[in-house]
């Protein structure tokens, strides 16, 4: 295929098995972790866990990633549409509130098949960096019940520099935007679990508060209380920031406090993480 489903929209050449475009993935579905996963917000979480798919590859590059070994070394296994479609039910054998699809942009129309050829009986998570197509998304418009996107950033420099995202601002506001459309504001059941709905993560980096102010006051104006906002202090220096001067260390409580209180000001409603939960022990083992 000549690909053109992330904003980059590269025109590379995909066989299915072979990229020659930024994400470097085929068009098959690389897949590194199926498992029963605790560590999403709570609505997502519940007590049994969702059911993450992680998939390997991603369309940005950030320098902070704490997924390398599958994001940019590509870690996995391929797996056919058919394939995927059975992990979605030996998950839901297991019990998780939902099916969570993680960093699945460069493989939409193989993840669409899947979902065609199972419906899940549990809501489907489309889990993503927010760096997305809305042609795209569009692809999975009545396949996702829930959007669970990043807001990483407020400036495209800044982007640009993590990140390699050009014109991130825009584009993941135009990508939000696209999910609250599909799926409509957030609706819980009496259990506490979601069901329907967009969350949209915000991870703050040391030494850019700024950054997060900024991107919170951005979604405010944009969204207003039609999304949930997750504000996420879990940053571990990862790769190689890890002697950067600035990215080089955890945030600290009071860079966290600083943040957290506009969260307030503004009267988002959704979700905060303890301090503790910036820990390497959170970081998945990647081992199909």
């Amino acid at each position: 295929m000549i690909c053109n489903l992330c904003p980059r929209k590269c025109s590379a050449v995909r066989t299915e098995n072979t990229g020659s475009g930024f994400c470097g993935m085929g068009t098959a579905p690389v897949v590194a972790r199926v498992a029963p996963h605790y560590g999403e917000e709570p609505c997502i979480s519940g007590t049994n866990g969702s059911g993450a798919v992680f998939f390997s590859g991603c369309t940005m590059r950030c320098k902070f990633c704490q997924n390398y070994e599958i994001s940019a070394l590509k870690n996995g296994v391929t797996l056919t549409p058919q394939q995927l479609a059975d992990c979605y039910k030996m998950l839901e054998e297991a019990g998780v509130h939902n099916i969570n699809l993680v960093t699945a942009d460069h493989f939409v129309p193989a993840v669409a098949e899947s979902l065609e050829l199972y419906t899940p009986r549990v809501p489907v998570v489309y889990n993503c960096s927010g760096y997305t197509s809305p042609e795209t998304l569009s692809i999975l418009d009545g396949l996702v019940d829930i959007y669970l996107p990043d807001f990483k950033y407020s400036d495209d420099r800044l982007a640009q520099k993590l990140s390699s995202a050009p014109n991130y601002v825009n584009t993941a506001l135009a990508a939000i935007k696209e999910m609250l459309f599909q799926v409509g504001e957030p609706r819980l059941d009496d259990d506490g679990i979601m069901q329907k709905g967009v969350i949209v993560r915000q991870l703050i980096l040391p030494a850019h508060t700024k950054n997060s102010i900024d991107a919170l006051e951005i979604l405010k104006r944009s969204f207003g209380s039609k999304i949930l906002v997750s504000l996420m202090c879990q940053y571990v220096p990862w790769g190689e920031v890890k002697n950067d001067p600035k990215l080089g260390r955890k945030i600290t409580k009071r860079e966290y406090e600083k943040v957290k209180r506009v969260l307030y000001e503004l009267e988002l409603d959704g979700f905060t993480q303890d301090l503790s939960s910036a820990d390497e022990e959170y970081i998945p083992d990647w081992e199909f």
